[in-house]
């Protein structure tokens, strides 16, 4: 009837005439569709075009100052190359060769603008005259409670804090202090001989570095922890499997490390842990020590020396009022248990893989040239028949042992790492550079150890370079393996000891050979750390019998 009214014919679907043209509302819907399609697509490429120049503008950086720059990547710049360890390495070789790296060179992680300072006098400016400027590290916000202890640690402290710990902890690691730890390491380096030794008679190889790497386990857990994990002799021993997993780098790992540089806001409102479950494990065994030493027992240890370390009141955060019984008006000023617990942490965290991977660069290298090993077993058995052992003394006299070790640490520096933020706004000397606060300062210490214009021949293993009459032939900050300035590695005394110890141990006991089919020296760039990769297996052959 309606479509009689109308005088056309009913359609089934609703139409409308647009222009003479006959469109269903079907059509009007595709329509539509289509055209929101289309503003979404030039909606996202408006947002990707405004995006790609806020990217280039800000990887404009270092251009607008007339720092080089290697190619970069649009949005991630040189993120990249600089998050995973193998390609860090051979990055951070091409900026330093092509790129002015060697003096000055620009570099970005995502839009955050780096320096790589690889010039040793601008080095010296930024890293000891001017530390004033770059007095801090680079930290992470660590906003989870279970990240207390590693926050507390004297490298993750800035500013005052920083300054007022280490003057507190400095006194702990003199050579006196050292002198007396001495015994505490060589009971850990003579049974480190004896395990393989054993180990040679029953094996056709030793791997000489998971026995360095029990070893300095040992003598950290004795001289950090107060106790006796003998990780060498037991098949499963807890505090070894504890440390093995907190040194294994996972996906999650570098996952939250990532994570945490690249959205610290976001990971502090979601309190995101940084630490892994084993320093909690670390946390319970160094506070239920510290709880053992209230009754009296003193080792002359690590822990000891900071349990006793005193500063005058109010000189830092973590410490606590004691009341001194013989001077009611006065007080004296302990660490709190929080600092000690880090402290004694942190100790092992620096200490444990890069003495031990030090030791296995060592002993192959040795191995590799039988007659430099033979003049430092000479050097050493001539101190024994001074001395009538090895003494503390006689360890830290002997100069050719002390140039194996220095010429293993240029080839070989286990931390790769040598960053400083500015902290105040800062004119590089002799440039035209002015960079801001906030910015890393980075250093290429593995290219600087192995760069020709200062080491002849720099891939050959030579530790004349480091005795006395040559020594002054090596540039100034051209060999800097325990860091630079201020900030330099405050346990270097005690990582020399122990280091020389073993090897003067392991040296007077046995020859040391390459085993057939491992001949050659493999690396593992990991997160900061260079450690032998695949083990370093070894032939020993007793010099006198047992």
């Amino acid at each position: 009837m309606l479509a009689t009214l109308l005088g056309r014919p009913f359609l089934s679907s609703a139409s409308v005439t647009v222009r003479g043209l006959e469109v269903s509302q079907d059509g009007l819907s595709g329509l539509r569709v289509c055209r929101m399609i289309g503003v979404t697509w030039l909606l996202l490429g408006a947002v990707l075009a405004l995006f790609w120049a806020y990217s280039w503008w800000k990887h404009r950086y270092w251009a607008t100052k007339g720092v080089p720059t290697p190619p970069m990547a649009p949005f991630i710049g040189h993120a990249h190359k600089l998050l995973l360890p193998v390609k860090r390495y051979n990055f951070e070789r091409e900026a330093y060769f092509k790129y002015g790296g060697s003096k000055l060179c620009g570099i970005y992680s995502f839009h955050e603008p780096l320096l790589l300072v690889g010039d040793p006098e601008i080095m010296r400016h930024i890293y000891v005259k001017d530390f004033d400027h770059f007095m801090d590290r680079r930290t992470f916000n660590m906003p989870n409670k279970k990240d207390e202890v590693m926050a507390n640690m004297l490298t993750m402290k800035t500013g005052e804090e920083w300054k007022k710990l280490r003057a507190i902890m400095s006194p702990t690691f003199t050579s006196g202090r050292m002198k007396g730890m001495f015994p505490l390491v060589c009971e850990k380096a003579d049974q480190l001989v004896s395990f393989c030794l054993k180990e040679a008679r029953t094996k056709p190889f030793v791997d000489m570095k998971y026995n360095f790497g029990r070893y300095t386990m040992d003598t950290i857990a004795s001289c950090a922890f107060g106790i006796e994990c003998n990780s060498l002799v037991d098949e499963k021993p807890e505090f070894a499997e504890k440390v093995d997993s907190f040194f294994r780098i996972t996906p999650g790992l570098i996952w939250r490390l990532v994570f945490l540089s690249v959205f610290p806001k976001l990971a502090k409102l979601l309190k995101m842990r940084f630490s892994i479950p084993e320093t909690d494990f670390f946390t319970e065994v160094a506070r239920e020590t510290m709880r053992a030493r209230q009754s009296g027992n003193k080792r002359g240890d690590f822990l000891d020396l900071l349990l006793e370390a005193e500063v005058s009141s109010g000189d830092a955060e973590g410490i606590s009022a004691v009341q001194d019984d013989n001077k009611s008006f006065k007080s004296k000023q302990a660490l709190d248990e929080l600092t000690i617990i880090s402290q004694s942490v942190l100790f092992l965290v620096a200490g444990y893989d890069t003495t031990a991977s030090t030791l296995a660069f060592a002993s192959i290298l040795l191995a590799k040239h039988p007659e430099i090993q033979q003049r430092l077993r000479q050097e050493m058995s001539e101190m024994v028949e001074e001395h009538g052992d090895i003494t503390y003394q006689g360890i830290m006299e002997a100069k050719y042992l002390d140039a194996c070790v220095m010429e293993t640490l240029r080839l070989y520096p286990p931390g790769l790492f040598l960053e400083r933020k500015c902290i105040k706004e800062y004119k590089i000397p002799g440039t035209d550079v002015t960079i801001e606060p906030g910015l890393v300062v980075t250093c290429p210490l593995f290219q600087i150890h192995r760069d020709p214009k200062y080491w002849p021949e720099p891939e050959v293993f030579r530790p004349e370079r480091f005795l006395p009459e040559n020594k002054a032939n090596i540039t100034h900050l051209t060999h800097i393996p325990f860091g630079i300035g201020p900030r330099n590695c405050i346990a270097m005394r005690f990582a020399l000891m122990e280091a020389k110890v073993g090897l003067a141990k392991m040296i007077l006991a046995s020859d040391i050979k390459l085993a057939p089919g491992h001949e050659e020296i493999k690396i593992d760039f990991g997160l900061g750390l260079l450690r032998p990769k695949d083990g370093v297996n070894l032939l020993l052959t007793p010099l006198k019998e047992e």
